[in-house]
């Protein structure tokens, strides 16, 4: 039995800051910002938080399944930014959108957290221990980034994306991809924003911080590799793959691992020019919006790949 996604929902804040709202607060400009990176706008969450956008995308692809929310048997929720230390954000979606009889809880793998979350979903589905999962990518990271660094306040933006999936005998997951790499972990880091006691005294805020150039390198090289892998396993050539599913984290890279694949970059469908990076929400929002568009069919063979903090990284090859 494999896991399938049958299901998928997506969930951006209102407040759309494009770059001229950017221009506002920190020394930069459109063309500077769109040149380096491919974005012209970002969602801010203002009232929303990261647990209302992870129910709503939940709600949505749970709507699209044909399912309600006292079926699911496991909710995994992929976030850095869940608003508590503790519940964790997928408790309070359980409650939220009345999953009353799901095992809940998070996965901290940045942006690679979905495809972290599908790879555990995949597991449990196989070995038996449940039929079906809900997996969300939330994140509201413009409440960490520092908004006088022009250098990562322009790349990021809050969202969240959800697929429901169940066991299937055919189609879903073929063979997957993931990794780890906690020597580099301060290539991309956000200290905790509490750790105060009667011996450490006052600690300061953390903010997101990242060497870009040495996360350039990690994620060109690391994600056509994992991709192979994937495909490998798959028993699937990258010529027959449909469409490459990327976290959205920057044009540059997204068209760099399109070039050492071999493969058109029309093959890599993008959403990061209107969304920014969204860390663990970003794959799930593409799927779903490609799903959504009516992009996504039946059979179609799709390659998806997430890198990010830790360092991390993931890919997986499906069918639809």
């Amino acid at each position: 039995m494999n896991a399938r996604i049958i299901g998928t929902g997506w969930c951006l804040p209102a407040f759309r800051a494009d770059n001229d709202y950017l221009a506002t607060l920190v020394d930069t400009s459109d063309e500077w910002i769109r040149e380096r990176t491919g974005i012209r706008a970002r969602h801010l969450a203002g009232e929303e938080t990261t647990v209302s956008m992870a129910a709503e995308a939940a709600e949505k692809a749970l709507a699209r399944a044909g399912r309600e929310a006292s079926e699911v048997e496991l909710l995994i929720v992929a976030t850095i930014t869940g608003g508590t230390d503790t519940p964790s954000a997928a408790c309070r979606v359980q409650a939220q959108i009345g999953a009353k009889k799901a095992v809940a809880f998070d996965v901290n793998a940045a942006c690679s957290g979905f495809l972290y979350a599908l790879h555990m979903a995949d597991a449990f589905i196989k070995s038996g221990m449940y039929k079906n999962a809900l997996l969300i990518g939330a994140e509201s990271l413009s409440r960490i980034v520092d908004w006088t660094d022009r250098s990562t306040c322009v790349l990021f933006g809050d969202g969240a994306g959800a697929a429901y999936v169940e066991a299937s005998e055919s189609g879903g997951l073929l063979a997957q991809s993931v990794g780890s790499s906690g020597d580099k972990w301060e290539v991309l880091s956000c200290r905790s924003r509490s750790g105060a006691n009667p011996i450490s005294g006052a600690q300061p805020a953390g903010y997101l911080t990242m060497d870009g150039q040495e996360v350039f390198k990690f994620a060109v090289r690391t994600v056509p590799r994992c991709i192979g892998e994937a495909l490998e396993g798959a028993g699937v050539r990258a010529d027959e793959v449909k469409l490459f599913l990327l976290h959205q984290a920057n044009l540059r890279i997204l068209q760099a691992v399109a070039k050492r694949l071999e493969q058109p970059e029309e093959k890599f469908p993008m959403n990061l020019d209107e969304c920014g990076n969204t860390s663990a929400a970003s794959l799930p929002i593409l799927m779903a919006q490609l799903d959504e568009a009516g992009t996504l069919k039946r059979g179609d063979l799709l390659a998806l790949s997430g890198f990010g903090a830790g360092l991390t990284w993931g890919a997986c090859v499906l069918e639809w």
